[in-house]
């Protein structure tokens, strides 16, 4: 479980927020698509995958915005992806979209409250090689994985992140990018402490350049990372934690162990 400083553009500015991105490596069933109920499912139709549970809340004005990313990527060489799915919350209404990838193809569903939108789906491609914004949190960690020695760079397909795609309202499209790791590591000083990195850039063609600081040890936690479109986090606190048993009286103290606190209690007038 890691805590981050958040900025994220929106509206035309920068709004100050929080992060939590929570790794965890689940059992998974393939034909439902969801977290598999031990005994529930045949055993070829499980695997393991690592999910990420990205959830960013930052506030525009007098209402907040509470978003949640949930990527799957299963515990295989190139960590490929099992499923995406994507909700988001603020005072205007909510939006849920999904991404499965399935035969060679991706199937998605979307349903928003805006005109134009309501409900729709996603019928794409699914090409060699693919890289998605999504999963470059779990990518970029390596675990086990040799995509990139230092040094080199890698051009590909690239999905841009279902996040990105409610933000600037466009249809999900491929597109290409040129992933980089750095040579050698630096030394990089957040609220966390200084860690020695190592630095992956990814540059969309006519896009965006996305940079991820990471761990050059294990446990290879992802530091800090930025857009040139001023997007920013840098980690505040990690632990490790069964959070899912944290849910009683007295859990929120271990918020202080990621850098942040309890949501504040409403005031109310008597």
């Amino acid at each position: 479980m890691n805590g981050y400083r958040l900025v994220q553009p929106r509206y035309g500015a920068p709004r100050t927020g929080s992060a939590v991105y929570i790794f965890v490596t689940e059992d998974f069933s393939d034909s439902v698509r969801v977290k598999a109920d031990p005994g529930r499912h045949p055993a070829s139709d499980v695997y393991p995958v690592m999910k990420l549970n990205a959830v960013r809340h930052f506030q525009t004005g007098i209402y907040d915005y509470k978003v949640m990313t949930s990527t799957f990527a299963r515990v295989a060489s190139g960590w490929p992806l099992a499923k995406v799915s994507f909700s988001s919350q603020e005072w205007c209404g909510h939006v849920y979209h999904q991404l499965l990838p399935r035969g060679g193809k991706e199937d998605g569903v979307f349903h928003s409250y805006f005109d134009g939108e309501a409900d729709g789906q996603d019928n794409l491609p699914q090409p060699e090689g693919g890289i998605y914004e999504d999963a470059l949190p779990i990518f970029v960690r390596g675990w086990g994985t040799t995509y990139l020695q230092p040094g080199e760079s890698r051009k590909g397909p690239f999905l841009p992140s279902l996040l990105r795609a409610r933000l600037d309202h466009k249809k999900l499209a491929w597109g290409q990018a040129t992933i980089s790791r750095s040579a050698g590591t630096s030394t990089v000083k957040v609220p966390a402490g200084s860690f020695d990195v190592s630095v992956w850039t990814v540059a969309e063609d006519g896009g965006r350049t996305f940079t991820y600081e990471i761990e050059a040890a294990a446990p290879f936690r992802l530091v800090r990372w930025s857009t040139d479109a001023g997007e920013e986090a840098s980690l505040l606190g990690s632990t490790r934690l069964a959070y899912w048993k944290l849910n009683g009286p007295g859990g929120e103290q271990h918020l202080a162990e990621i850098g942040l606190k309890p949501a504040s209690a409403l005031r109310t007038e008597r």
